[in-house]
């Protein structure tokens, strides 16, 4: 995957770094050449164009035709609104992302403005804080499909509805699967006759608004 990030700053240069282990072609935009050393202690030179990435050439001279995704992710939101318009409307980058730095602004960073996927900090933080505490100990690994599903992990606890049960036995939420059990280091791909026990890690995809639902099958019953 080709992608052009937009801002060195800590941000900017950590996911570039993360990106390129991850082997993936990079560009990062820069606007201040004095930041290179500190940047050059995190990605190499070949990746680094300085400029402005709300100006339209240093965009083209970096490859932005040839992007992928571009993300804007300088401490700025009138920068980082203006380079995925640009990228979207000028250059027709097939997907963009955001940051948000002031949760005021988060009402421009949408799809008629060129943003597919918006980071707002304040929200996330905020979310995952509220989910923490009303899923018990189930924990969200991975958003699927732009947020509406989740793989989400959870052990069962002794006292636990599962607990002893067979996986055909529960009438589990319509919109959640059981992806696969982990028992005593081993990996266990379920079938109804699965029976629960106390301390397996079940993995699962759920509807994001099902959650609670399936966590009350492996939560401790108070």
């Amino acid at each position: 995957m080709k992608v052009m990030i937009i801002g060195g700053g800590k941000v900017g240069t950590y996911l570039a770094n993360y990106l390129l282990s991850e082997k993936h072609e990079v560009r990062l935009i820069e606007l201040r050449p004095e930041e290179k050393p500190r940047i050059l202690l995190d990605v190499p030179e070949s990746v680094i164009y300085f400029g402005s990435g709300t100006d339209p050439d240093t965009l083209e001279a970096a490859g932005i035709r040839k992007m992928d995704v571009v993300a804007a992710v300088t401490g700025i939101d009138e920068v980082n609104l203006v380079a995925t318009s640009l990228a979207r409307f000028e250059f027709m980058v097939p997907r963009t992302i955001a940051r948000i730095n002031h949760p005021k602004n988060a009402w421009m960073f949408t799809e008629v403005n060129g943003v597919d996927v918006a980071l707002n900090q304040a929200d996330l933080m905020a979310a995952l804080i509220a989910e923490e505490m009303s899923l018990g100990d189930m924990i969200t690994l991975h958003k699927l499909r732009r947020g509406k599903f989740d793989l989400v992990e959870e052990k069962v606890a002794p006292n636990a509805i599962a607990s002893g049960k067979k996986l055909k036995d529960l009438k589990l939420p319509d919109q959640s699967t059981i992806v696969a059990i982990i028992r005593s280091g081993e990996l266990i791909f379920p079938s109804g006759d699965l029976q629960f026990e106390p301390a397996d890690e079940v993995l699962a995809v759920v509807h994001s608004s099902q959650k609670k639902d399936l966590a009350k099958f492996f939560d401790r019953v108070i």
